[in-house]
């Protein structure tokens, strides 16, 4: 058994059943989750971070300036 950190549902989950690092979604509030540890089993509520999505468009316009300086 297992607590939603985001809506605090119990979550019928057996230890044997997940790997730390494995995600899931709660069945009540949706949220998206991750085994942070086995024995109990916690969870954490995993965040899409912004942050991460910028910094690959930036180093994808990188590329792109580096390849056309080349040309010149």
């Amino acid at each position: 058994m297992a607590i939603c950190p985001e809506c605090e549902f119990e979550i019928d989950i057996d230890e044997f059943d997940v790997d730390k690092g494995d995600t899931l979604e709660c069945d009540n509030c949706g949220a998206r989750l991750e085994v942070v540890n086995l024995s109990p089993v916690h969870l954490d509520v995993v965040t899409d971070d912004e942050d991460d999505d910028e910094d690959e468009d930036t180093d994808e316009d990188k590329d792109e300036d580096e390849d056309e300086e080349d040309e010149d």
